[in-house]
């Protein structure tokens, strides 16, 4: 089965060709960043129309690189939520069309469970039952997950997700859009002790997140010591990071041990994080265990984790309702009992 997957979430365009027996054969991606940098952060109405401007031709490239047709396609796949609305009608409405042009089905793909599943693109692949961290600029959630469709809401961000407390901490330090990564780079360099920072919720029994106050504590050092001269931002660049990933490490271990599992499984564009990737590899490894990351290319939103879920869920039958209706906001456990 050869299928086309599309993604439009929020600021990536992406088309991918998954075929279930050869694999990924093509795959088109167009991140928006420098569209939305002028203004900060995302801008929908703007992703909506570049959406708009960029899907066909990455389509196109995708099946040359596949040295496909449409007419080979068998099944459309694309993001149906969460995300922003506006986006995700662009890749319903493609889909749809599609769809119904070339007498294809078509099917709904919940934007985190593409993420979700993404590391079993990579080689090696983790067998379930396993944890997975979804650490992205919007989600911070660990889930069990047993199976295609089978997963457990173990722990949730409260109030900001760990991608965005990186963003707007980045912004304090007067950091570019995207913030996330030019404060990992500026991280490198600094000392992540130098500032003494809280540890939000490590110790606090369950597996909830909680960013917002680790970010006001990064407002304060700010004010304390303005201006900052460029060892003292790449000091504090540090040691916030050092602060999430203790956080992120620490509620990982603790839920691998509630659950008495072994494997890691972590998505999402924080993910692709060096630090983390580091400091989770070096803490599993410890407790004989295992974490799994896709590649990092497939970390940032794409098509070809669409497709793939799309791939694995298409033995189970995967209903899509008439027309192209979308969810910006969508629970994954409601999602995958549909």
């Amino acid at each position: 089965m050869l299928i086309l997957g599309i993604e439009t979430s929020c600021d990536e365009t992406g088309v991918a060709l998954y075929d279930t027996e050869q694999g990924l054969l093509g795959e088109a991606l167009h991140s928006q960043v420098d569209l939305h940098a002028l203004y900060g952060g995302v801008v929908p109405e703007l992703a909506s129309r570049d959406h708009i401007r960029r899907l066909v031709p990455l389509a196109r490239e995708a099946l040359s690189q596949a040295g496909r047709g449409l007419g080979d396609v068998d099944l459309i796949a694309f993001t149906q939520g969460p995300g922003l609305a506006g986006a995700l009608l662009v890749g319903a409405s493609v889909a749809a069309g599609l769809g119904l042009a070339l007498g294809k089905p078509v099917t709904g793909i919940h934007h985190l469970e593409g993420h979700l599943l993404s590391p079993l693109l990579a080689e090696p692949r983790p067998e379930f039952p396993f944890i997975a961290l979804l650490v992205s600029g919007g989600h911070t959630q660990l889930m069990r997950v047993d199976g295609v469709g089978r997963y457990r809401l173990l722990g949730e961000t409260v109030d900001d997700a760990a991608g965005e407390a990186f963003d707007k901490t980045a912004s304090l330090l007067g950091l570019g859009y995207p913030g996330g990564p030019a404060l990992a780079r500026l991280a490198e360099g600094g000392n992540s002790k130098r500032y003494e920072l809280p540890r939000p919720k490590i110790h606090s029994g369950d597996l909830d997140f909680s960013f917002s106050g680790l970010k006001t504590a990064v407002l304060t050092k700010v004010r304390q010591h303005s201006p900052l001269d460029e060892t003292a931002r790449a000091d504090l660049a540090a040691s916030f990071q050092a602060a999430v990933v203790d956080v992120l490490v620490a509620k990982c271990l603790q839920a691998l041990d509630a659950e008495g599992l072994q494997r890691l499984v972590v998505a999402g564009g924080v993910g692709a994080n060096t630090s983390l990737r580091s400091q989770l590899a070096s803490a599993t490894a410890a407790r004989g265990g295992q974490v799994f990351f896709p590649p990092a290319r497939l970390c940032t939103d794409n098509g070809a984790m669409i497709a793939f879920a799309a791939a694995l869920k298409a033995p189970m039958g995967s209903p899509h309702e008439p027309g192209f209706p979308v969810f910006p906001r969508w629970d994954l456990a409601a999602a995958a009992s549909r």
